[in-house]
């Protein structure tokens, strides 16, 4: 059984496993769409992540567990929390975006993505976001090496409700209007 929470500082020793010691989250830690300059090393955006679950509210991000054993995280939040994506575009009032998740090893394909992105869902509704917006990865095409699918996978995406508005090649601009 998969459940998810809200991740917060008392957490954050289960976000940490989640990230892991190897692999890009490792050391991105989610830092990429939240820190203009996220590439200051692993140490620094491992800082900058806890000082975010600690302080962010509405939360940083969601972290999933299968019973009790944390295998999951989401980064979601209003749009502005988010620099790089506000560098191409002016946030919206009430859009909410989801930029990455992180499943560890073992847990793939288990429905973990699916737990969390439901749970982003409810969370934005609960804040009174109007829109939530991500930028999956199409695999319909065939498969895609396991750094592409940080965003998500798109049918994922497909099966909760939300609506295709631009897509890049692999990468495909989705939404769900929460109102």
């Amino acid at each position: 059984m998969i459940t998810v929470h809200a991740a917060e500082a008392a957490r954050w020793d289960d976000v940490r496993t989640v990230f892991g010691s190897k692999g890009d989250p490792s050391w991105c830690f989610c830092q990429y769409f939240a820190d203009p300059e996220w590439n200051r090393g692993k140490n620094a955006n491992r800082a900058a992540l806890k000082k975010q679950v600690a302080a962010c509210d509405p939360p940083a991000g969601l972290i999933a567990y299968a019973d009790d054993e944390p295998v999951g995280w989401a980064q979601v939040g209003p749009r502005d929390r988010f620099p790089r994506l506000n560098a191409r575009h002016d946030p919206q009032a009430g859009e909410w975006f989801l930029t990455c998740f992180v499943v560890r090893v073992g847990h793939r394909r288990t429905g973990v993505s699916a737990a969390l992105l439901a749970a982003a869902i409810d969370l934005a509704r609960e804040q009174g976001a109007r829109t939530l917006r991500a930028r999956p990865t199409d695999t319909s095409a065939g498969k895609r090496p396991g750094s592409d699918l940080f965003t998500g996978v798109l049918s994922t995406f497909a099966d909760a409700g939300f609506r295709e508005v631009r897509r890049n090649h692999t990468r495909v601009t989705v939404e769900l209007d929460l109102t």
